[in-house]
């Protein structure tokens, strides 16, 4: 039903005839005579006796007001909330996010986005692998996710916007097998046994390579939960390769990080589809991703 005709009636109810209600609308007569018309065949029942310039509701018209008050109130109610969340007044966010990249850099731009939109609030979706975030995005659960990788994305209809690299680092026991202050070569693992995480992560297919490379690394392991991996490590069950964005914590919580070498570095991005965002996913992006990158 058009909602320009429903107020047409309900101006010619309020204003007590056709007259009146055109002038109050700014609208010819006959405009609104042949609106009126319209409804009346859509609804298959007459609104209105016209008795000279009065217009008094037949009992069909009567039925009619409240719900077309209702219905103009709900239109009305619709475009207040559009705009508030075109405005960020309002809104939700949808976010897929691995593991590591939610410690940072995820949490400097949460900080900073929230700071600055605080009305929209944010969800954040679990994405145990680079193609678990890409899928939540291809699908049109989240618009926006984080990912840590070492390639560049195979997919054409996402783009990838860089914000930020994080080199691998070993996490041990604070009486570990290697001291403190020293980097620690690939080789040096052979015999060590590490927890892991599943196939699909960065830091899996480190350890992937090095038995790539006959350097014999055991997995003690492997667990699709990262916040497991400090506790495994304090228990003496095994070392630990993560990015360095875990370092603070795992400090934190008493183990010892050690940088590999030769270094190896994971970019992350944020990943977006082509096709037009939100408002939020936009500003999201304004706040994420640095200047000229």
């Amino acid at each position: 039903m058009d909602f320009r005709r429903l107020t047409y009636f309900l101006a010619i109810v309020d204003h007590g005839g056709f007259t009146r209600a055109a002038a109050a609308l700014y609208v010819s007569q006959p405009s609104l005579s042949q609106a009126i018309h319209v409804l009346e065949r859509e609804l298959g029942s007459s609104l209105f006796h016209r008795m000279g310039r009065k217009a008094v509701l037949t009992e069909a018209g009567s039925a009619l007001v409240a719900p077309a008050r209702e219905a103009l109130h709900a239109l009305e109610l619709a475009r207040a909330r559009v705009g508030a969340v075109r405005e960020l007044r309002a809104g939700r966010l949808e976010i897929a996010a691995m593991a590591s990249p939610t410690i940072e850099p995820l949490s400097t731009m949460l900080r900073r986005f929230t700071e600055r939109h605080p009305a929209v609030s944010i969800s954040l979706r679990v994405a145990l692998t680079r193609e678990d975030a890409i899928e939540r995005v291809r699908t049109g659960g989240c618009e926006l996710a984080l990912l840590t990788t070492s390639s560049p994305l195979p997919h054409a209809d996402f783009v990838a916007h860089h914000v930020g690299d994080h080199r691998l680092v070993l996490v041990t026991p604070p009486d570990g097998p290697f001291p403190p202050g020293r980097a620690v070569g690939g080789e040096q693992l052979a015999g060590r046994r590490l927890i892991v995480g599943q196939r699909g992560t960065g830091i899996r297919a480190y350890v992937d390579d090095l038995k790539a490379q006959g350097i014999d690394v055991r997995i003690a392991v492997e667990s699709e939960h990262r916040m497991a991996f400090l506790p495994l490590v304090l228990a003496g069950i095994g070392l630990a390769v993560v990015t360095e964005s875990w370092t603070d914590l795992a400090e934190r919580a008493g183990a010892l990080v050690l940088d590999l070498e030769p270094a190896c570095v994971q970019r992350n991005v944020l990943v977006t589809r082509r096709a037009q965002l939100t408002p939020a996913a936009r500003a999201f992006l304004e706040v994420a991703v640095p200047a000229g990158s």
